[in-house]
């Protein structure tokens, strides 16, 4: 069958779960009240990462998520029932992060604002990327500005906890949070900002619990 431009031949099949309703989590892109209807139809969880966490489509996606499932009678917290995504780099600091990490980002840009999976790219620019004549010369996000709009953590342990617990502040029932690096970052230098995040970023949350969880226990 035909499936994102090649022909698709082999699909691999899994033995039916034991543990029913099988939780299912689905990325947002374009945040159609549509799109959200269907997802409280269903009992769907959301996905919001990358490049859509930029642009100030978070907060837009967070509300509009929440209502449909009030329109169905589910009161949810915001943000309950979503993770969120970001990419990160540490540092010394947030500026040495972000040189590290800024050419990183730009190659993960080019390849995923093709696929209009990154909201700071305009048609427009996204049509240059494709033009070697205009591809030099048209001015595209950078990672300050990733940085600045809150979809790219960059700094210290500190600093990104400090980021963290703000996003956790603003989204009380929020309590998946998935933290990676631009595509195409170096097997070695993954390993240790992987390394470093368990190890100084992760503790300051091994405790918390949001409150749509905390009442779940209960």
């Amino acid at each position: 069958m035909p499936y994102r431009g090649y022909t698709l031949k082999e699909l691999t099949l899994v033995p039916r779960p034991l543990r029913r309703p099988v939780e299912c989590w689905q990325p947002i892109q374009s945040g159609s009240d549509r799109a959200f209807d269907f997802m409280a139809k269903h009992g769907i969880s959301g996905v919001i990462g990358g490049g859509s966490a930029e642009g100030g489509a978070v907060d837009k996606h967070m509300i509009a998520f929440q209502a449909a499932y009030a329109r169905r009678g589910i009161k949810l917290a915001l943000g309950e029932r979503l993770s969120l995504g970001f990419q990160y780099f540490i540092a010394e600091s947030r500026e040495a992060a972000m040189r590290a990490a800024g050419r990183y980002y730009e190659e993960n840009m080019k390849m995923f604002g093709e696929l209009r999976l990154v909201r700071a790219l305009s048609d427009e620019q996204i049509a240059a990327m494709r033009d070697p004549r205009l591809a030099a010369t048209v001015k595209l996000p950078t990672i300050e500005d990733a940085v600045k709009a809150g979809g790219f953590l960059a700094g210290t342990p500190t600093d990104i906890i400090e980021q963290l617990k703000a996003v956790e502040k603003r989204y009380p029932g929020l309590d998946r949070v998935g933290c990676s690096m631009a595509l195409g970052t170096p097997l070695a230098v993954a390993l240790e900002q992987l390394d470093r995040f368990a190890k100084e970023v992760m503790p300051a949350f091994r405790t918390a619990s949001s409150p749509a969880r905390a009442a779940a226990a209960d």
